[in-house]
């Protein structure tokens, strides 16, 4: 029985909260032009996949990142849990303190391994990580022997695949860029991501910090 399961993942594409600074979910946000020429570009990208699914985060932006995939055919599916990470009461602030916080927290979960840290009172790295976990276990049940798409936000993804890929440090200091799919591969047993956006290995040399533009979502 084939139980491997291709999931290209990819952050949305360039949207209004990012270039306005806005940090949290802010789930109305829409992708810019600059976006959604990205995301048509990603769709061209991965034509001749045979995928067979696109899931998406239920942010606006990330809709309009995936509606852009599923031209060449494939229907789309709303993900609550897809969701970039909850800060709380600091939702939808444009204080720097409070950019600086989301990336010392995200450092905190990928390179110290703290799951615990959190933005004001918003969600810990542990409940973000079950969340998406669990998103990504019903995938590979639902798919073996399939590939789908996934569209998602640059915190969630980050923390949850460098735990589930076991990627750990390896990927910091390397912020996902927008709309650039990137394979992660469920083999039966466990998951894994040979390389991460922009090409660059996973075996180099880890980087030093996320930067403002990684933080970006939030």
């Amino acid at each position: 029985m084939v139980t491997d399961v291709r999931v290209w993942c990819l952050r949305h594409a360039e949207s209004e909260n990012v270039t306005a600074g806005i940090a949290g979910v802010v789930p109305r946000a829409p992708l810019t032009e600059r976006g959604h020429c990205q995301a048509a570009e990603a769709a061209r990208g991965l034509d001749g996949e045979p995928i067979v699914r696109i899931y998406s985060s239920t942010a606006l932006r990330a809709r309009q990142t995936a509606a852009a995939l599923a031209s060449r055919g494939c229907g789309v599916v709303s993900v609550d849990d897809l969701a970039e990470v909850g800060i709380g009461a600091d939702e939808g602030a444009t204080d720097p303190a409070v950019r600086e916080r989301t990336a010392d927290v995200l450092r905190a979960w990928v390179v110290a391994g703290d799951l615990e840290q959190r933005v004001a009172d918003g969600e810990s790295g542990r409940e973000v990580v079950a969340r998406m976990s669990a998103v990504f276990r019903q995938l590979a049940a639902a798919h073996p022997g399939e590939t789908v798409a996934v569209v998602g936000h640059v915190a969630s993804l980050t923390v949850a695949l460098a735990h589930l890929c076991g990627l750990g440090s390896r990927v910091w200091g390397r912020p996902l860029p927008h709309a650039e799919p990137f394979l992660v591969e469920w083999d039966g047993s466990s998951w894994r991501c040979s390389a991460w956006p922009m090409s660059v290995p996973v075996e180099a040399e880890d980087g030093d910090g996320l930067g403002d533009r990684g933080a970006g979502d939030w």
